[in-house]
């Protein structure tokens, strides 16, 4: 594995941060915005957002860091309503329910589902549309009328948010292709239309943003494919999804997604699976995230396997039975729960309440102490976009982080590279020509070898946050401290 970057925030500097620009005037575009290769379709939904609050004077700090969070968790609720919708379509009512629960209890989806990622919505949008497509049913004579029109506007509007999402809906595409009856009507007339319709408003809006025509499929296509751009912020092997990525995201729910595919034998889901962590890894940049979309359709199985421990099948459905036996779970289903929610439940809860939580910390005080007029300027001597930016600051202010967009010469150095391998070395050159910050951010790893450079130059230590136990990416980075400038 290539040494792999801090991986950027993205559901603050790709989304947050963004609307924030547009709505208030100020906000950081990444390198992203600059080549064109997102579009302003996703942030446009926090900017609506963002717009109402400023109306009504409610754009507070608290409000303005809460409020996105809490839309995002609205979308994802409909997201675990429309996987439930999906279960019951599919195998029905009992399956339906343990898959809800495995939805709910497993670990990354409570981590990572109601963060305002464009994945979240992508997910969301993969739910709601796989419930609609007739090639996902056992017999398509149960899909309500109309209803494939419904699976392709959602799955045009998956793509146009992440360009990825393509990779699931070639493959419900391809599957409808061949079970239709009707392969013109399919592609000519509702593929085509609605596809050409979705596109198109993206496309003028994206126009209206940027203040010129801007492909950003196309755009997002060679830099990503075509050119490798994301390995810049680092690779993993070829099976990194297979033989890592995707089982620590199901974790203990693993045996028994084994367990439902083989019981299941539903290949079209299955098949879905695989085809999405085939092909995302062909790509050399992984993430967990961007296989997110299948990991529920994986506890899907996982829900089956639940149901059949609860009791016997029933011409390849799950049998329905009364409430009350609901409450006479066999040993073993009382052992699987039990052993589910021990596991999930307290990484959950730490992964999204205290692991890493510093940099969050650190920006609600900094808002506080902004809004009381008592920060003038900010510098942040980490690895880019450790932090949110302008939208938890919110407040127009000079601020400063190391940069660390891709280089076409792959052989020099970003701010935020030559940072890290030398902190006083960088400090001491960045020193020469900077306009002194009020107040300084950086990792404790960092301050340490800095402590001598900050003193120097009539800095003092004012706060420090808890961040992680453990080391992530490179150093243990355990806090965030708050550096200000002696007599300000």
């Amino acid at each position: 594995m290539k040494k792999k970057k801090t991986s950027p925030q993205n559901e603050y500097w790709q989304a947050l941060e963004i609307a924030h620009r547009i709505v208030f005037g100020y906000g950081h575009l990444t390198w992203e915005w600059n080549k064109g290769i997102r579009s302003y379709l996703h942030p446009m939904m926090f900017a609506l957002l963002y717009k109402v609050l400023a109306l009504l004077g409610l754009d507070t700090p608290w409000l303005m860091m809460k409020a996105p969070r809490l839309l995002q968790s609205i979308l994802s609720a409909v997201g675990d309503l429309y996987l439930y919708k999906l279960s019951h379509a599919l195998f029905g009512d009992r399956v339906a329910k343990w898959t809800l629960f495995s939805q709910l209890a497993n670990w990354f989806m409570f981590f990572c589902f109601t963060r305002t990622l464009s994945n979240s919505l992508e997910t969301v949008l993969t739910l709601v549309g796989l419930y609609y497509w007739p090639c996902m049913r056992v017999s398509s004579s149960k899909v309500p009328t109309d209803s494939r029109k419904w699976g392709l506007a959602v799955a045009a509007l998956a793509c146009a948010i992440r360009p990825t999402s393509a990779i699931t809906w070639v493959y419900v595409g391809i599957l409808e292709l061949f079970l239709t009856g009707d392969r013109f009507k399919f592609f000519v007339l509702e593929v085509v239309p609605i596809g050409a319709l979705v596109f198109g408003v993206t496309f003028l809006l994206d126009r209206v943003m940027y203040g010129s025509w801007i492909l950003v499929p196309l755009n997002f296509l060679k830099f990503n494919f075509l050119s490798s751009g994301g390995d810049y912020y680092g690779t993993h092997k070829w099976h990194w999804y297979f033989t890592q990525g995707f089982l620590v995201m199901l974790f203990t729910f693993l045996p028994f997604f084994i367990v439902g595919i083989i019981k299941c034998k539903c290949w079209k889901l299955s098949g879905l699976i695989a085809w999405a962590l085939g092909l995302y890894s062909v790509l050399g940049h992984k993430e967990f995230r961007f296989v997110l979309p299948v990991l529920p359709v994986a506890l899907m199985f996982s829900g089956y396997s639940l149901a059949i421990l609860e009791g016997p099948l029933s011409q390849g459905r799950i049998r329905k039975e009364s409430l009350n036996s609901y409450v006479k779970w066999p040993p073993k289903l009382r052992f699987a729960i039990f052993f589910l929610l021990i596991t999930n439940i307290p990484m959950a809860f730490y992964m999204s309440l205290v692991h890493q939580r510093g940099t969050e910390d650190v920006m609600n005080y900094l808002s506080k102490e902004a809004h009381n007029e008592r920060v003038r300027s900010i510098l942040f001597l980490m690895p880019c976009h450790a932090t949110p930016y302008y939208s938890s600051l919110h407040r127009n202010l000079p601020m400063r982080f190391l940069d660390c967009s891709p280089r076409e010469d792959r052989g020099i150095l970003d701010e935020s590279d030559r940072f890290m391998m030398d902190p006083v070395g960088f400090a001491t050159e960045f020193a020469s020509s900077w306009s002194v910050p009020s107040h300084i951010v950086l990792f404790e790893s960092e301050e340490i070898l800095l402590r001598d450079f900050l003193s120097s130059h009539s800095f003092r230590e004012i706060r420090r946050f808890f961040h992680a136990h453990f080391k992530v990416d490179r150093n243990l980075q355990a806090s965030v401290v708050v550096y200000a400038l002696i007599g300000h």
